[in-house]
């Protein structure tokens, strides 16, 4: 009889309720309380009308997202299908780095956020906010590491309050509908080119989706669960988004809402007055704090994903036995979060990754149709049309090119350094990859 001890594995704890949780707070963060303002600056009182085509365009890819997580539920996400689909080790470690990037900037510009929030909710003299964003990014490291049910667990509790507090503007602000013309616009006809920039800037509302798909190795049934928990939230943060870009601008004029610093702040203030200003200054902590914890556990997961394809070092697909967490990869992304933190504002790098995403996006669209016509393939729980990766391929690289020709120069410039670092880390690690397992 063999002595050998079989190799700990990722625990799949994660169920139907607890994935919409994740998703959906995914999305939610604390975007969407400055969004608004923005996007109705954009369109006016229609702003609502943004947040659907923008949910129609996001829908697309959700969708392949959700195909292939019913397909390969597999920890490396974005990295795994790409390598499924083009086998190529530069275009899947491109892929994998610049998801890995987006997550750990967003990482290290949260936990700054998350301090200078608490200074102002706790008002602590004398404290400095370096410290207390070290001791947030310890928090929510140690979360990640002791296991998936225990931050499933906090994402549910964030993402509750994140959805309280949209539902806080929407409960004050219901009596106020009516009160504003919300096919408004700031050229006073309905223009399909108007509705669609709106759209463009509204789409990022719902970028947080994609990292459902690192988690689905830790899914139960993740063939059914991934699809429904995608496809839900989905839906259900679109609705959230629509409701309160109504009321928004039905209390706050949208003129005067898209020059305010906190919109929904100004909405509450306006609508209920008698609610003490820390509230929302609570739920921002919680918001924040919850997008910083799902991004590091999609980094943690797509860098044990990437090291048991060989793409990264074999160490940091290592499980421990006890809390079955890829901790040595937790370990080593926090040294370089923290290190991404001490180096002051990285807002900008944050904002450029983020144009890389729309580049993944496209990259796993293609992979899907790739995929699908694959002889030998089998099919998932839930199959798509092939015209919905198509589509969701065009739409993003669209939004990429939007974003590049009219916004500002220096993200589109970061970006473009951030992946000439990563294909220059490629010639210097030169890794292979391994052959994938038909399963």
């Amino acid at each position: 009889m063999s002595d050998a001890v079989a190799e700990p594995t990722l625990r799949r704890s994660i169920g139907p309720i607890q994935l919409f949780a994740y998703t959906l707070g995914g999305m939610l963060g604390a975007g969407i309380y400055g969004l608004v303002g923005r996007a109705a600056g954009e369109l006016g009182s229609a702003v609502w009308l943004g947040f659907l085509v923008a949910m129609v365009a996001a829908l697309l890819t959700g969708l392949s997202y959700a195909s292939l997580g019913s397909r390969y539920p597999r920890a490396g996400g974005a990295a795994y299908v790409t390598h499924r689909g083009f086998g190529r080790p530069l275009l899947t470690w491109t892929v994998g780095l610049a998801v890995m990037a987006s997550g750990l900037t967003s990482v290290a510009t949260q936990s700054r956020v998350v301090a200078e929030n608490l200074l102002r909710l706790l008002d602590i003299p004398g404290v400095a906010p370096v410290l207390i964003s070290l001791g947030f990014l310890v928090f929510i490291a140690g979360v990640v590491l002791r296991g998936i049910r225990e931050s499933m667990w906090m994402n549910m509790l964030c993402t509750a309050v994140e959805a309280t507090g949209l539902a806080l503007v929407i409960a004050v602000g219901l009596p106020w509908i009516g009160q504003a013309n919300l096919l408004e616009t700031p050229t006073g006809t309905i223009e399909a080119t108007l509705i669609l920039q709106g759209a463009i800037l509204t789409f990022f509302a719902f970028i947080g989706f994609e990292d459902t798909l690192n988690v689905a190795e830790e899914c139960q049934d993740p063939r059914r669960t991934i699809p429904v928990g995608i496809v839900s939230a989905m839906l259900v943060a679109a609705t959230l988004y629509m409701v309160v870009a109504a009321v928004a601008v039905s209390v706050v004029p949208w003129r005067e809402l898209a020059v305010t610093p906190g919109p929904l702040a100004e909405v509450m203030a306006r609508a209920a007055p008698w609610m003490p200003g820390w509230v929302f200054v609570a739920i921002t902590v919680f918001a924040v704090a919850n997008t910083a914890l799902l991004n590091y556990v999609t980094a943690s997961r797509l860098t044990y994903g990437m090291a048991r394809q060989g793409l990264l070092p074999a160490v940091l697909g290592r499980v421990h036995p006890r809390t079955r967490t890829p901790h040595v990869a937790v370990g080593a992304l926090f040294v370089v979060v923290v290190a991404l933190m001490l180096a002051g504002d990285i807002g900008q790098l944050a904002s450029a990754t983020v144009l890389l995403l729309l580049a993944v996006f496209a990259c796993v669209n293609v992979a899907l149709l790739v995929l699908q016509r694959r002889p030998g393939e089998k099919p998932g729980g839930f199959e798509v049309p092939s015209f919905v990766p198509a589509l969701g391929a065009l739409v993003c690289l669209a939004l990429l090119l939007n974003r590049v020709a009219t916004g500002d120069w220096r993200a589109p410039l970061i970006a473009g350094v951030v992946l000439a670092a990563i294909l220059l880390l490629f010639l210097v690690v030169r890794p292979r990859g391994v052959p994938l397992v038909q399963d």
